[in-house]
């Protein structure tokens, strides 16, 4: 992923217990998402989350839906350790590896997935990253797999709460080629990458998931 001059809001993360990180957001969705996930996932297999953060999300998932093998990956190792500290007693999540979910190729280094979640990455990248990020997981999910993408987008073009608008504004002064995906941009680049669209849920906070499927045949 390429290297991004984010607003101080993008990313918030401070320090807990040992190398635990506690992200505000995830405290704050960890919930919903659970619930999203206990409805729409599979009930066995492998689950890779992508941008995994501080490990708050995976530690969530994993107590939730036991049946999955879940595998955390994460750019930083500041944040792989954090993902290790919430996660290292649970029989059901392997150690945290170094994937950049944005670069061509990763679908070479992973295993074939039941199931793909990523959490409020695809508006803190750019179209070019997104479609990569899509394309290569599509790749890597088994025939009638899930992909799961979970964020901030705007509605056929339009940002729906000045929350969002001052936050897509701070994204693209900082940087011009990040900001708010359309719904309807995200469903062309899934559609591009072979995926079926299964459900587009409306979750807490303005914020939209993306339930994708891709076909047995």
């Amino acid at each position: 992923m390429t290297k991004r001059n984010l607003p101080a809001s993008a990313s918030v993360a401070t320090e807990g217990e040992g190398q635990k990180l506690i992200a505000p957001a995830a405290i704050r969705n960890s919930a919903a998402l659970c619930d999203l996930l206990d409805r729409v996932a599979p009930k066995s297999g492998r689950a890779l989350e992508l941008a995994s953060g501080t490990g708050q999300h995976v530690l969530a998932f994993a107590q939730r839906l036991q049946g999955l093998d879940w595998q955390p990956s994460e750019i930083t190792a500041e944040r792989r350790a954090s993902i290790l500290a919430y996660t290292q007693d649970l029989p059901n999540v392997a150690p945290p590896i170094h994937l950049n979910a944005t670069a061509q190729g990763w679908r070479d280094v992973v295993d074939p997935q039941d199931l793909i979640i990523l959490i409020n990455l695809l508006h803190l990248i750019s179209r070019e990253e997104a479609a990569t990020l899509i394309t290569e997981a599509s790749q890597v999910l088994k025939p009638g797999g899930r992909l799961v993408l979970y964020g901030p987008f705007m509605r056929s073009g339009r940002l729906t709460s000045e929350g969002d608008q001052r936050f897509h504004d701070a994204l693209i002064l900082q940087d011009p080629e990040i900001g708010y995906k359309d719904d309807t941009q995200i469903a062309a680049l899934l559609s591009d990458a072979g995926l079926e669209i299964v459900e587009v849920a409306e979750l807490p906070a303005n914020n939209l998931a993306f339930v994708a499927k891709k076909p047995t045949t």
